[in-house]
């Protein structure tokens, strides 16, 4: 399994350090645990800049899209009781999505469409279903954005948006190209469906209890108000976009207060990207997922999840879109990526590892060869303005001995 240089772990710390002085981020922390031991852990930085408040190991983050394979874990706990075959249509859960239409090969307009099938459910959860996000390039996101079909926490409920996005065509036809999406915001209103629960209740009930991620909620928790990080952009404009937007005066501009924040008192269950907690809670996710599913789902359902579910690796299916990691050397599993090639990806990586990162700059990975969990957190929007995650892994692999 090998070990790790303390004295090169330490670079990691001077690297931290470095984002910080240059006002890249407010405060950050990284976690490694290798074998269930933690290995390394430091925090740096401020967690609201106003308030002069350090960044604290308890402190709660915003973790954005770190919320998809929670909420595909939780739908594959019900496909495991046999409630469902993953090549089930949406349709069947959500009758909005029956009469679907996709754009034309080309289309240049969100008028030039063509009948399609309904997605099914493993294409939702793979990113191959034909939906796309409103800050993608191309007909459909300017649609998405036209019609604010943006899953956030201050947006009304999650089935009225599911109806909202269920009248726009699809990107494609389902199954022939891959394009980050909601389509795991779709998944999460599947999951209330077939239980009849809120999202919220069933990831408590089936993960966040038995792993015991007290502060992993939609809403901040109440006891937990008082760790809430604020969140910045070094953009001029709102920060939710990933082309070459213009960087404003201030790299660390304010964009979510901790005290205002949607995310207080959240009115849409976003299972794409809603979720808050902390870098420990996070860490319990990581290592039942390292662990083989630690009773909460079956080890071979896991290994399932976590190999790649594409015909090749994600850059080989046409991506326009931005995505939260690279697509070269990259293939996708059930709610992560999988490292096929560390080479065509460009940074050093273990075959198999599965990762996924969030748009406030949040990252994480499991690495099987290694035995390691690894976790960054931090609150940028967005995730595309540094190079910080290629560079951590480089820290993290130059250190294994």
């Amino acid at each position: 399994m090998g070990g790790f240089d303390a004295a090169r772990l330490d670079r990691i710390a001077v690297w931290m350090q470095s984002y910080v002085d240059q006002r890249r981020f407010a405060g950050c922390a990284v976690l490694l645990a290798q074998g269930g031991q933690e290995v390394y852990y430091h925090q740096t930085g401020l967690r609201d800049l106003a308030a002069g408040t350090p960044w604290q190991r308890d402190t709660v983050a915003r973790i954005y899209s770190m919320t998809k394979p929670v909420t595909s874990l939780a739908l594959m706990t019900l496909a495991e009781e046999g409630l469902f075959h993953l090549d089930a249509p949406v349709s069947d859960f959500l009758p909005a999505f029956s009469d679907m239409t996709c754009l034309v090969e080309g289309a240049t307009s969100a008028d030039q469409v063509e009948p399609c099938a309904s997605p099914t459910l493993h294409q939702l959860l793979t990113h191959t279903s034909g939906l796309s996000y409103a800050f993608n390039p191309g007909p459909l996101g300017a649609l998405m954005a036209q019609h604010k079909i943006e899953f956030r926490a201050g947006q009304p409920g999650l089935a009225a948006m599911c109806d909202d996005l269920a009248r726009l065509p699809l990107a494609f036809r389902p199954g022939t190209r891959w394009e980050y999406s909601v389509g795991i915001d779709v998944i999460g209103r599947v999951i209330e469906v077939v239980t009849g629960q809120t999202l919220e209740d069933v990831l408590v009930e089936r993960i966040f209890d038995p792993l015991g991620m007290d502060d992993t909620r939609f809403s901040v928790p109440a006891s937990a108000r008082d760790r809430f990080a604020a969140c910045y952009t070094p953009l001029a404009e709102g920060g939710f976009t990933v082309g070459k937007a213009d960087k404003g005066a201030d790299p660390l501009r304010l964009i979510d207060t901790a005290d205002k924040s949607p995310f207080l008192a959240a009115t849409l269950l976003s299972g794409g990207g809603g979720l808050v907690g902390t870098i420990d809670d996070y860490l319990k996710f990581t290592e039942m997922l390292r662990t083989g599913g630690a009773g909460i789902i079956g080890p071979k359902t896991l290994d399932f999840m976590m190999r790649n579910h594409l015909p090749g690796e994600i850059a080989s299916m046409g991506p326009q879109s931005f995505a939260e990691q690279p697509m070269e050397g990259m293939g996708f599993g059930i709610g992560g990526a999988v490292l096929l090639n560390p080479g065509r990806a460009r940074s050093p990586g273990s075959v198999g590892d599965f990762s996924w990162g969030g748009m406030a700059s949040t990252f994480f990975w499991v690495d099987p060869v290694f035995d390691l969990s690894a976790i960054f957190f931090t609150q940028l929007v967005p995730s595309s303005a540094y190079p910080a995650r290629p560079q951590l892994k480089a820290l993290v692999h130059g250190a294994l001995t």
